[in-house]
């Protein structure tokens, strides 16, 4: 593993912010720019393309923060069932107000939410956009459209888009985005096209979807990486015959967006009296595919991507508890379309063999941006991700191994606090606790200093366990920036797991 670049950054941000105001000028008016993705944190595209770093968008859209204003949609029901952003363990009307607070500490406009599939049964719904509105913000609702999306003559009509809130926007560049995807972005997009050309305001839509590739290979690793990510929607990368028809050019798009161009094409039609796009590929405006520098970097950082998703999509399957493996399943399918598998990945091997050379006790390994790879095995006083936790910062700062970085007077507080005052019958420091006490050690050891002042070095580098994590210890590797798998199992059977 090294941490060798694939992506031109500056590059992308040049050609990206050009390709969107050229597009602006082709539309004419006010358009609507639909962010597929995340766009303040994008870690998907920067596991996949090394050099594009999460918060890349932004930084491209700081060209245009002027022109532009950002409206955040979400769909009603995923705060009715309590929908959670998997990569940051925070659940979506969480994030709305996140994503908020960090657009406008970047200095973005944003004044406007709309809420969709809205229903006046959704007390939850009532609730946050009640509590937006008291927030200084302003909150539209849009309905269930009965026929959507086939149904296009009731759906341009006063019945359709002329039924939801219009969100009056100030500015002639909006870039819609939410938390998630199948939060009603497209829907967002075109009701505010609709109502915007009813109300006399000439203006149109485009999309912005980083995934996948248009102008690469069909079954790219990194195009592939794309689906992996998402097998939980069952999309599929597919060759986009539209475009290949109207301009004999091969691309790539995916299937959903394929399946419902021409409903998507007879929309905008109804809606503005214009046809602006032969193909979904016309719709897109993303360059990346310009800005790959190195594509062998970028082809193994996406393999091991769809390998992390598989376990991934099996460790889901076992916490569910249920006899399906659709989704593990699929995530295999994509790894044969790319040729790997879980030997692939190198920090699999040496954690279980920890595990095997220490009577099925868990264990876990972690590879170094220089390729070493260092293990961590389960002891009376550290559990496996701890323990390769201290050892991966040991050796980062050249310290022996059989040094104690952790102090007896830093360890013995926490182990009681944990036994004796809060009910815990395991006395093993999980990796939050690790790092208290090694700061904790710091004050008086400067091999613990030296230690600390490596934590930022395990960022981008990947870890395996033998043993599904607990939600600290997931946390802790999320907030480091590692990129930890796990085996599908627990390490004791329990009808309760936490």
């Amino acid at each position: 593993m090294t941490s060798a670049i694939g992506f031109d950054r500056d590059k992308y941000i040049q050609l990206q912010s050009q390709h969107i105001n050229a597009r602006r000028e082709e539309i004419g008016g006010k358009l609507y720019l639909e962010m597929g993705g995340k766009l303040f944190d994008d870690h998907h595209a920067s596991r996949v393309l090394p050099g594009f770093t999460p918060d890349n968008k932004i930084a491209m859209l700081e060209n245009l923060k002027d022109e532009l204003e950002i409206l955040v949609c979400l769909n009603a029901r995923d705060l009715q069932r309590g929908k959670v952003r998997a990569d940051l363990g925070i659940t979506y009307d969480v994030d709305v107000l996140r994503l908020i607070d960090a657009f406008r500490d970047s200095g973005f406009l944003v004044e406007n939410v709309v809420m969709t599939h809205f229903e006046e049964s959704n007390h939850k719904a009532i609730e946050f956009a009640e509590r937006l509105e008291n927030l200084g913000l302003k909150v539209s609702r849009h309905f269930i459209i009965e026929g959507y999306p086939s149904n296009v003559d009731k759906i341009v009509s006063d019945e359709g888009f002329g039924r939801n809130e219009r969100a009056i926007t100030s500015r002639d560049l909006v870039v819609v985005t939410a938390p998630g995807p199948g939060s009603g972005k497209l829907a967002t997009c075109l009701s505010q096209v609709y109502q915007d050309n009813q109300a006399g305001v000439e203006a149109g839509y485009a999309k912005f979807e980083t995934f996948p590739i248009w102008n690469l290979p069909l079954e790219h690793p990194v195009n592939l990486a794309y689906e992996a990510a998402t097998v939980d929607l069952n999309d599929a990368n597919i060759i986009d015959h539209f475009h290949l028809s109207a301009h004999g050019e091969s691309a790539v798009n995916y299937n959903r967006d394929v399946d419902a161009f021409p409903l998507l094409k007879a929309l905008l039609n109804r809606a503005t009296g214009k046809e602006p796009y032969q193909s979904p590929t016309d719709m897109g405006v993303n360059m990346a595919g310009y800005c790959i520098t190195d594509d062998k970097v970028c082809r193994e950082a996406s393999v091991q991507e769809i390998i992390r998703r598989y376990y991934k999509a099996r460790v889901d399957e076992r916490k569910a508890a249920t006899d399906s493996e659709t989704l593990s399943q699929r995530a295999a399918v994509v790894m044969a379309k790319a040729g790997c598998s879980i030997e692939d990945r190198r920090v699999v091997a040496p954690a279980l063999e920890v595990e095997n050379n220490t009577d099925g006790q868990p264990g876990a390994a972690l590879e170094l941006h220089d390729g070493t790879i260092v293990t961590g095995k389960t002891s009376e006083l550290l559990g496996c991700s701890a323990a390769v936790l201290l050892n991966a910062l040991k050796h980062l700062a050249g310290i022996d191994h059989d040094v104690h970085l952790l102090s007896p007077e830093s360890i013995e507080p926490i182990q009681t606090l944990k036994t004796r005052h809060l009910g815990s019958q395991n006395p093993r420091l999980h990796t939050d606790e690790v790092l208290i006490a090694l700061s904790v050690s710091a004050s008086h050891s400067q091999d613990a200093r030296n230690a600390l002042a490596q934590l930022k070095n395990l960022s981008g580098c990947d870890a395996h366990t033998t043993t599904i994590l607990g939600s600290v210890d997931e946390g802790i590797f999320r907030n480091l920036g590692v990129l930890v798998t796990s085996e599908p199992k627990y390490w004791k059977k329990r009808l309760y797991q936490r």
